[in-house]
Parts: structure tokens; sequence; C-alpha cells
């Protein structure tokens, strides 16, 4: 059998960090920027870059170095934080089984396809001993692209030129929470699973045609049967 690749994301699908992150990018925006934005931008299902600039936009400071700023800044803080979102934050139902059965299966790689650049992802799944199952070096990040749309084709490039492995599209599973995931999974012709963990609703998800939408991931069985595979 081929091998499998499974591009999880991270926010409302693996973890919830909380408002920590929320926080985290509003103080860096008053710190860079000189005041605090007067509304929130929805962030679920978007790319860290795209967030800032949504922000920057709203405040009329937009210009790649201050985006950049707010970047690092907000980079740094969230680092300083990790024992806080371990401590407020929550593993989404199901989840550390389903990583568990995965990675028990040679024929599954793991790595990441989120909106989170590449250091926020770390730290938000090593708050809660998440890290040890993802090869961070073939995931693709906001700090790869700021479109969503252009990142799987990063992650099965770096599969093949990093674990020289053949990963065929339709072998190919984005796991995520939002009809964002979804858009970029069919942009790329890959398949996908959505799960009502973030801030979408189950109807909401079931309308975006992805190849399953659930509730959570705590029908091991049921997940397992969905991408196709047993341990």
């Amino acid at each position: 059998m081929e091998q499998l690749l499974i591009l999880w994301d991270v926010d409302g699908t693996l973890i919830r960090a909380g408002d920590i992150a929320v926080r985290v990018f509003e103080d860096a925006l008053a710190a860079i920027v000189g005041e605090a934005p007067r509304g929130r931008v929805r962030m679920s299902g978007k790319t860290d870059p795209q967030i800032i600039a949504e922000y920057l936009d709203m405040m009329g400071a937009s210009d790649n170095d201050t985006l950049a700023a707010v970047l690092a800044r907000a980079e740094h803080d969230l680092a300083a934080s990790e024992s806080l979102i371990g401590e407020q934050g929550r593993v989404c139902t199901g989840v550390s089984a389903v990583l568990e059965a995965l990675s028990a299966n040679a024929l599954v790689t793991q790595t990441l396809l989120t909106g989170n650049v590449v250091a926020n992802a770390l730290v938000k799944l090593r708050a809660f001993d998440l890290d040890r199952f993802f090869d961070f070096e073939i995931g693709a990040y906001g700090s790869d692209h700021a479109e969503r749309d252009r990142l799987v084709p990063i992650a099965l490039e770096r599969a093949a030129r990093i674990r020289s492995l053949d990963i065929d599209p339709t072998r190919t599973w984005i796991i995520g929470d939002t009809p964002n995931d979804a858009a970029c999974a069919r942009a790329s012709g890959v398949h996908c699973l959505l799960v009502a963990t973030g801030t979408y609703g189950l109807d909401e998800l079931r309308a975006e045609q992805a190849d399953a939408a659930v509730e959570d991931l705590g029908d091991l069985d049921r997940i397992l049967d969905v991408i196709g595979i047993r341990t």
C-alpha cells in the first residue's frame, strides 16, 4: 500500500489555546502600531500574516515592514506564553487517540498544514506534548505563504525532497475545522476531513462538501475508516 500523508490544522482541530493567541496578536499590534485595534478579526482558517494584514488594514497602518514587525513581536510573546497555553487551553476531543493510532502505522506520515507560522505552531503543540507526533520539517505554514490555498504543494514538495516520499495527492488528507481547510483541499485535489471542534458548527461544515465532516475525533474506528487505514 502507498504512503499516506496527513496534513493537520492546529487551532480548533488539534488544540484550543483559549484567548491567549488573540491577546498576543492584539498586544503585538498595540506595541508596534502604538494603539490597540478597535475591532476583532475572525481568525479561524486564516494564516497569521493574513490575520495581521486584516488588522493593519482596519487600523490604517498597512505596510510590509509593520506587518513583519508585528509578526515577530507576536511570535516572541507567544513563545513566552507557552506554559499559559498548556494551563488554559486543551486538546480537542479524540485527538490524542487518533494521533497515537496513526503514528503506529508505518505507512502514515503526519505533518502540519496550518495558518500558524512555524514557530507558533511548535509552541502551541509543545504546550500539550503533541509536537512528538509530527514531522515539522515537511509541513506547510503561514510563514511559507499568506494564502492557505498555496500550502499543499509546499508540503508535498518537502515530503518528496526531504523525506523522499512520493505521495500522490489522492493519498493526502487535510484534517481541519473550517471552510478554508476544505477550499485548500479542493484547490490541490487532496482529501479533506472536517471536524466541528473549532468555531464552525457541523451543519456549516457539511455544506462544504468535504469527504467527511464529524462532530469531533472521538470515534477512532470511524476516523480510521474515513481516511482508509487500519492500525
